[in-house]
């Protein structure tokens, strides 16, 4: 498996500007993200000392790994080149933008995240995106249903 989507970022941000990183983590964390027992649910990332770090990201403890398994909401350091992360900067820093993960997933034998630069929705923008999800699965309701016939 080991895909795994923040669906609530989509729903919550309009996302701006995608960039893949890398990220460290250790040994145990590394099977337990290949099993797909990842929430990004409420994750966010944050820069420090010109460091990009994920945080609240739930990555639970692998079963067979040692008896002392590491934090399962620790902050891990994300892995990207120094421009990328000063472009982050200095958008995060303006009113409403956040940076926000997408997905972790695979790319060979490498665990990657998808990071996005984003803008925080209002309220009725929200409203909107529901009203236009409910409409597109009605059209397609009626569509299957035309076909069935």
């Amino acid at each position: 498996m080991g895909n795994v989507e923040n669906k609530k970022a989509y729903f919550d941000y309009e996302i701006i500007e995608k960039f893949e990183t890398g990220i460290a983590l250790v040994g145990s964390e590394v099977k337990s993200v290949r099993a797909g027992r990842v929430n990004l649910g409420d994750s966010f990332c944050f820069i420090e000392n010109g460091e990009v770090f994920l945080k609240n990201c739930r990555i639970s403890a692998y079963d067979k790994s040692t008896i002392f398994p590491p934090d399962e909401l620790r902050s891990r350091k994300l892995l990207m080149h120094k421009s990328e992360i000063r472009r982050l900067i200095g958008k995060s820093r303006e009113k409403g933008w956040a940076i926000v993960p997408l997905r972790i997933y695979f790319k060979g034998r490498l665990a990657k995240v998808e990071i996005a630069l984003a803008k925080g929705k209002r309220a009725y923008d929200k409203k909107q995106t529901i009203k236009e999800r409910d409409s597109r699965r009605d059209m397609e309701r009626q569509i299957s249903d035309a076909l069935r016939r």
